[in-house]
């Protein structure tokens, strides 16, 4: 795997609130090759990403994991400034380098949706929800988490992953497990389908979570976005 020289083991890490939200910014121990912005699922918080976090740090990308809105210590609820909290998020990573953006269930469904407009260089999404999923979890009022329904309803209405991942085409990683119980597989075959040249890991079994903390995965998520860091 390409890793900078001198890499310090434990880079430093930098905890604050922006905006209201609640973040912790993990800093390169080098010169950043690029910033990666981390979106955590619905129930979860950012420091559940820490892991994937200090790893990114280490192989010489600055990373942000952050609470949305509605979750953790960040302010406010859910609603339809998600997509500009995720610029808000980029803002504090080092300028001038390459944008990724790795986002877990509903996480991978914001941040499919937030790349065009933040400019991100690629996409991780891992087992990311699609719209039908979250739209009926609103409806059966599933999540136990603040969010402003009518505003996340507009927002998922609007969202066009078809286009964001035909727009990200080689430059989107798709990650799912087979044995997930809570977002289909099939749903992440049909984005692989749709955006030409993208990456698909397929794990067998697995549930919903054991991705985003497999060694293995997180090795193939660093690499893929080293490799457009230039």
């Amino acid at each position: 795997m390409d890793r900078p020289r001198n890499v310090d083991p434990t880079p430093p890490e930098l905890a604050g609130v922006h905006d209201g939200l609640a973040y912790v910014l993990h800093q390169a121990a080098d010169e950043p090759r690029g910033g990666v912005v981390i979106l955590h699922g619905a129930g979860s918080c950012g420091a559940n990403h820490t892991d994937f976090a200090r790893l990114c740090a280490a192989a010489g990308l600055a990373a942000i994991v952050f609470d949305q809105r509605g979750h953790g210590a960040s302010s406010g609820a859910l609603g339809a400034g998600v997509l500009d909290d995720v610029a808000q998020m980029a803002s504090l990573l080092p300028g001038g380098v390459p944008l990724f953006l790795r986002g877990s269930s509903m996480g991978g469904f914001m941040a499919l949706a937030a790349a065009g407009p933040v400019g991100a260089r690629a996409v991780v999404a891992i087992c990311p929800a699609g719209r039908d999923l979250l739209l009926g979890a609103l409806s059966r009022q599933s999540f136990d988490f603040r969010l402003d329904k009518p505003a996340l309803e507009q927002l998922l209405a609007v969202a066009d992953l078809d286009a964001a991942v035909r727009a990200l085409g080689p430059d989107l990683l798709l990650m799912h497990a087979a044995g997930d119980e809570s977002v289909p597989i099939e749903h992440s075959v049909l984005l692989h389908g749709i955006a030409a040249g993208s990456q698909f890991l397929r794990v067998a079994g697995g549930d919903h979570g054991s991705i985003s903390h497999d060694p293995e995965a997180q090795a193939l998520a660093l690499r893929f976005m080293l490799d457009r860091a230039g």
